[in-house]
């Protein structure tokens, strides 16, 4: 048996001194200083505090509980885009003496929407009327009908009446309100009511005030609206349809007649209609 070394056992033993110093150093407590109260006296005839009764407060309605806060996407030129497809069936329309084929167009992957300044363009006013209907409802309003480029427009409606149609321009709309859709009547008064209580056509006699149009022309049985900004028509159920307006819904139809920024009256040009749109 080999014995152990005096160096050795020195080692052994420098190596336990150095533990025990170690956990010595880590387990010191921290010197705490003793705390010191302090006594709050009050006089004899010193009130108590006072504390204010409490007041119920009304709670601030959150956003989404506000009147007239629109749920819906607000409505900008992309909703009025030309609702054209290659999938729609080939129309066949009898004539005189033939059978006209018509077809439609490729829609918004085909052309853009009529273009003024070299920026595609609605009529502002009729973007500002379809948002103000949506607050005032708070129910969403559907857009049947936009632009139609030339195709669609034939496709639609191939009669010669139909070709100076205003949907051409990007200055008509043909539209129904979710929730409302058995009560058109209702949303023609909000339209008559914007031209009384907007600031810009205060004062502005032949905004605000709407006149009826009796003429026979505009095929539908209800007298039109008109004054000189815009033409208003109540299109009932039995009435106006085509491959846009196939739903069962009567639906409020809307043209400009008055370009407000330009200061001049909307009228349809060939040019127009047939030039201001980009194809691709």
């Amino acid at each position: 048996m080999k014995t152990v070394t005096p160096i050795l056992l020195f080692l052994l033993a420098s190596c336990l001194l150095m533990g025990c110093s170690s956990r010595s150093s880590t387990t010191t407590l921290p010197v705490v200083p003793s705390l010191k109260g302090e006594y709050i006296f009050r006089q004899h005839d010193e009130p108590p505090l006072q504390i204010d009764p409490m007041v119920a407060h009304q709670r601030a309605p959150y956003p989404w509980e506000e009147e007239k806060l629109c749920h819906y996407p607000k409505i900008t030129k992309d909703f009025f885009r030309c609702k054209g497809s290659v999938l729609n069936p080939v129309r066949l329309v009898k004539k005189e003496k033939e059978e006209v084929r018509y077809y439609d167009c490729g829609g918004p992957q085909k052309h853009s929407l009529p273009l003024r300044d070299h920026k595609e363009f609605i009529y502002p006013i009729l973007i500002d009327l379809l948002n103000d209907i949506q607050v005032q409802t708070g129910k969403r309003v559907i857009i049947t009908c936009g632009h139609c480029c030339p195709d669609h427009n034939t496709y639609l409606d191939p009669s010669p009446a139909n070709q100076t149609s205003k949907h051409l321009l990007g200055a008509e709309v043909d539209f129904y309100v979710q929730g409302l859709e058995q009560q058109p009547e209702k949303i023609i008064e909000l339209i008559l009511a914007y031209y009384r209580e907007q600031p810009k056509y205060k004062g502005l006699k032949e905004f605000e005030e709407f006149k009826r149009y009796e003429k026979g022309d505009s095929h539908v049985s209800t007298p039109p609206w008109m004054n000189k900004e815009i033409f208003v028509k109540l299109v009932k159920k039995e009435e106006g349809r085509d491959f846009d307006n196939r739903h069962g819904y009567p639906y409020v139809s809307i043209q400009v007649r008055y370009d407000w920024d330009l200061q001049e009256k909307v009228i349809y040009t060939w040019d127009k209609a047939f030039r201001s749109f980009h194809r691709w």
